[in-house]
């Protein structure tokens, strides 16, 4: 009998299929009235859109998915080399398009692309504060020495990158970046901050802001699912068993803070009055990052983590599913930015993504992009 998740990655497959013929090279962000939208190539999520076409084409081998994905990547080279506006987002936009073609075809300009941005990445790093800054000042004035949670899931292209060049020092930075986190973002509940300020001269930390969560001292979920995610992959890179404990402490953090419907609010406190953003987003990214520690976790801790991540995939798709023709997106009630009320309990194209990354590996697909 088949699973729910191979019944589930047959609708994903046919879905993505008949939607690609529409979006074809562009790059989505959110559904709007059951329509993805089309951001600019520079935008942070341009890399995801490609990175779930080249999930599928590992699979089904369709050209056209590869052909799509291609395009896209050959779109981003704009910005690739206008460099004045790339931030510490590479990762996101690159690992999921050059490291993934080049993975998958061994393609060697693809290969290149990956490496470039890899280099524009290590060139962020504040030595003296051991961080990789995050954004520029066009994006927030005097952000120097800003730090932030999202980073942990660009550094796997650092670490990607030592190994293709076998120079170590990509690794370091990724590796003294993942130890400030440790030290200065992540709380002894397991809970994480979003936003970490240093003064970038002396490296030293001056205070937490709150960015996309409540409050500097708050919770907000995707910021968790990322902390659980980029940790999981420092640890299978380097097999520093700190990196899978605070892994861990950051899911058990998640997981305590649940609601029976395995969808978190969009900050876990959230005050009450504000709970009514949903962000399934999280939900599927933390579930991949859970996975991810599968692997490197025997007995009966293994069995736990497999079978949280399971059920909140299962819910996901039961719950917050569009498999309808009326909506593009795979996966509902997502929430971008709830403090600026940016798209809330909107479907997003990363929730999309890791849900389908997320299936590939409860399928029993081992190799991923990061």
């Amino acid at each position: 009998m088949a699973k729910w998740y191979d019944e589930s990655w047959e609708q994903i497959v046919e879905k993505v299929d008949r939607i690609s013929d529409r979006i074809k090279d562009t790059f989505p962000h959110v559904s709007i009235d059951g329509k993805y939208d089309s951001q600019r190539s520079g935008w942070w999520t341009a890399g995801f859109w490609p990175g779930l076409l080249w999930l599928i084409y590992k699979d089904t081998k369709e050209d056209k998915l590869k052909e799509y994905a291609m395009s896209c990547e050959e779109k981003l080279d704009y910005d690739l080399n206008n460099f004045l506006d790339i931030h510490h987002d590479v990762g996101f936009m690159w690992i999921l398009s050059s490291v993934a073609h080049y993975k998958l075809l061994n393609d060697e300009a693809a290969k290149r692309r990956g490496l470039i941005a890899a280099s524009h990445l290590a060139g962020r790093f504040n030595i003296k504060g051991n961080f990789i800054r995050a954004w520029n000042d066009n994006v927030f004035n005097h952000s120097e020495g800003w730090a932030i949670i999202d980073c942990m899931m660009n550094i796997p292209l650092l670490y990607w990158a030592s190994e293709e060049t076998k120079d170590p020092r990509f690794k370091h930075i990724a590796m003294a970046h993942t130890d400030t986190v440790i030290k200065e973002f992540i709380r002894e509940d397991g809970s994480v901050h979003h936003i970490v300020c240093f003064d970038p001269n002396t490296g030293k930390r001056l205070n937490a802001s709150g960015g996309q969560g409540y409050s500097p001292e708050s919770a907000w979920a995707r910021g968790s699912a990322w902390a659980i995610y980029g940790l999981a992959i420092g640890y299978g890179y380097t097999k520093e068993k700190r990196y899978l404990e605070k892994a861990k402490q950051a899911t058990d953090f998640f997981l305590a803070n649940l609601p029976d419907d395995k969808a978190p609010c969009w900050d876990f406190r959230a005050p009450k009055e504000q709970r009514d953003g949903k962000d399934t987003s999280a939900a599927a990214c933390a579930a991949s990052g859970m996975l991810e520690m599968c692997k490197y976790l025997e007995g009966s801790q293994k069995e736990y983590y497999y079978k949280n991540a399971e059920e909140i995939l299962k819910s996901l798709y039961e719950n917050y599913g569009a498999w309808d023709e009326d909506e593009e997106a795979l996966i509902k009630m997502g929430t971008v930015n709830y403090t600026k009320q940016k798209y809330v309990n909107t479907p997003i194209i990363y929730g999309d993504y890791f849900f389908v990354e997320a299936l590939g590996k409860l399928r029993g697909e081992n190799k991923i992009f990061w």
